[in-house]
């Protein structure tokens, strides 16, 4: 049976997600919308934490954005392909949940693993929608396709299509990034550092949210690319 979604965002790894797109997660729970996240791998080629520590804080970082479900596909992490069989399972979640809004990875990033995901789910959304493709023995009638697909800002920068205002909600997205503890600066581990893990890394975050959401108006904000043109009935649309 399908469990219906608003927003299904997806995230070659666990955290991409709450880095980039907590904010509007959040902030669209407390406005009354059904919410889930499908990683597509564990992490597990990452350098700190363990596949079971991140299940655990992948779990914890779900119940503070409010999401409705949470979901690996367990891909394999650094060699997942956008192919026929990777393209199914991205398919049938799709087809599961019946997201109107999909949220993917940055399309050109540092990690080889972003631009790939969000090539993948892109295609992926594209094909959910076409009835002739089956997908685990079903006769293809559960055929969906999302209204919308936008990109998450993730290490590279892009030209932002629009900016998501999350002044109102800046604490709670930092709380669900840094419930995956393993993967941050702590002056206490003895894990090796990455870029990620640099103790200036909290602030970095906190910046760019900042120099958007003075682009935007806002106090504080996520900046998002768009796939379509986005159409509009009024100018006061664009306020």
């Amino acid at each position: 049976m399908n469990q219906k979604l608003d927003i299904l965002a997806f995230g070659a790894h666990p955290d991409d997600v709450e880095i980039s797109a907590g904010g509007m997660l959040i902030s669209e729970v407390r406005q009354g919308k059904k919410v889930g996240i499908i990683d597509l791998t564990y992490g597990e080629l990452g350098t700190r934490g363990t596949v079971e520590i991140r299940k655990e804080e992948a779990a914890n970082a779900a119940q503070i954005i409010g999401c409705a479900v949470r979901e690996n596909l367990g891909f394999k992490d650094g060699f997942f392909q956008n192919d026929e069989a990777h393209q199914l399972a991205v398919i049938a979640a799709i087809r599961k949940y019946q997201p109107e809004i999909v949220l993917v990875n940055s399309p050109d990033d540092r990690h080889p693993d972003h631009g790939r995901a969000s090539a993948l789910v892109r295609e992926s959304a594209f094909l959910a929608g076409l009835r002739k493709i089956i997908t685990d023995k079903k006769d293809g009638s559960d055929a969906w396709r999302p209204k919308a697909i936008y990109a998450y800002m993730q290490f590279y920068q892009f030209q932002a299509d629009f900016v998501y205002d999350i002044s109102h909600v800046l604490d709670e997205k930092m709380a669900c990034i840094l419930a995956h503890k393993s993967q941050f600066y702590d002056p206490n581990s003895s894990e090796p550092t990455t870029v990620i893990a640099s103790e200036h890394f909290k602030d970095n975050l906190i910046s760019r949210a900042s120099e958007y959401g003075l682009q935007a108006g806002f106090r504080f904000g996520e900046p998002y690319k768009v796939f379509r043109l986005p159409g509009i009935k009024s100018l006061g649309d664009l306020f």
